[in-house]
């Protein structure tokens, strides 16, 4: 079938072409053949961003609240996704990972992880030094969590099978079209952008970096929550020290902090990278620390939370920033868990933004968060692992929609 001319009136408009919104326009397609779908992406391609920019990890759950809604989509949309690769020969690996504890602090952590895994059902078998080193030859700990259901793919390539699926099932994917609007009413949505309105039944808002703005502009959603970007950056092991790392090998994560801490990992394309650290960035596309934008800037810095939020966390922050301006620092971080790691191992690499949402009380709200108006619903946080969970969370919303819309069955 071909892809489907635009038309002023479609029964949903979709805002974000990462993996989040690809997915929901994929469910929405398979519970509604024919359905009239408009999936909008700001950026000349899909994935540009958070999906882009990614690690590139298959998470398996292990580290998420159990009940938690990350808990919740994360096991079913893993093994959707795994499903997914299977169907349409994406390469992807389950290969495994290690967590390692590196002192006895860590050790007690170790044991809450294990403990929090079992909750999840996710297979986590603590192991000594000598059965890391089986697993991974350089690493170093006096123990670890061996996660063998960990995973990598590349996640761009999932959304170009997505998008090609799309595109026949009919839907209208739209590129450089950046919402500027939305008009919420009784009876439906228009959603303006500079190639002029759309209307429409439903939207859902998976805009990522900018889902709070879209909330906005609808005039609904939580307006207490802020996203708030933090960059992640990356080195990548020059090609003859890739040895030294056979897949994922994790530290122990802060518990009060939702970001895991740098880490190796072995990509799809058999280059290793190492990070991300999480600074806060001076734009929402701050992938440099000369990427300044002042409104990002300023939203954040007078959001009521951040100041809260640098109070609690001021000693991790600067360990972050420090990390950022000094290589040697992020080179010591490493060392922690591959010793053998030094200065000229290490390259730089694409660095990442996570759009966190900022709660008043300076909580970094830490699973996701998804708001319904009468016709709108909004993805207001969806930070790792959304990725892993993605054909959950779209199966998910795309039953919400489908359910209180009048769409052709």
């Amino acid at each position: 079938m071909r892809a489907s001319r635009r038309r002023e009136f479609t029964d949903v408009v979709v805002v974000g072409g990462g993996i989040v919104g690809l997915s929901v326009a994929h469910h929405l397609l398979l519970a509604r053949p024919g359905a009239g779908v408009v999936l909008l992406e700001k950026e000349r391609a899909l994935a540009q961003h958070q999906t882009g920019r990614n690690s590139g990890v298959i998470h398996s759950g292990i580290y998420y609240r159990p009940g938690s809604l990350k808990a919740r989509t994360v096991a079913r949309g893993r093994q959707a996704l795994l499903d997914y690769c299977e169907q349409h020969d994406i390469i992807h690996e389950r290969c495994g990972k290690v967590i390692v504890a590196t002192d006895q602090a860590q050790e007690g952590l170790l044991e809450g992880l294990r403990e929090r895994a079992a909750a999840n059902g996710v297979k986590a078998d603590r192991i000594g030094s000598d059965r890391l080193r089986e697993l991974e030859p350089h690493a170093r700990g006096r123990a670890a969590l061996h996660v063998p259901d960990a995973g990598i793919v590349d996640f761009r390539a999932v959304c170009a099978v997505l998008a090609t699926g799309l595109r026949t099932a009919g839907a209208d994917i739209r590129l450089s079209n950046r919402v500027t609007g939305v008009i919420e009413e009784a009876n439906g949505v228009t959603v303006l952008t500079p190639r002029g309105p759309i209307r429409a039944r439903q939207m859902v808002n998976c805009a990522g970096l900018y889902a709070d703005r879209i909330a906005a502009m609808a005039g609904r959603g939580p307006r207490a929550i802020r996203i708030v970007p933090f960059r992640g950056e990356y080195y990548e092991l020059v090609p003859e020290r890739r040895g030294l790392v056979r897949n994922l090998i994790y530290p122990v994560p802060d518990p009060a902090f939702p970001f895991l801490g740098v880490h190796f990992t072995r990509m799809i394309d058999g280059s290793v990278h190492a990070g991300p650290n999480a600074v806060l960035a001076l734009s929402r596309e701050g992938y440099r620390w000369s990427s300044i934008n002042v409104r990002d800037s300023w939203e954040t810095l007078r959001h009521p939370g951040f100041r809260r939020l640098v109070r609690r966390h001021a000693r991790t922050g600067f360990g972050e920033v420090h990390r950022s301006l000094r290589k040697q620092a992020f080179v010591g971080a490493l060392q922690g868990l591959v010793p053998e790691v030094g200065m000229d191992d290490l390259v730089p690499s694409t660095a990442g933004v996570r759009a966190q949402a900022l709660a008043p009380d300076g909580r970094l709200v830490d699973d996701f968060v998804l708001e319904e108006t009468p016709r709108a619903l909004h993805v207001l946080n969806a930070p790792s692992p959304a990725a892993t969970a993605s054909f959950e969370i779209g199966r998910r919303i795309a039953e919400r929609v489908t359910a209180r819309a009048a769409m052709p069955a």
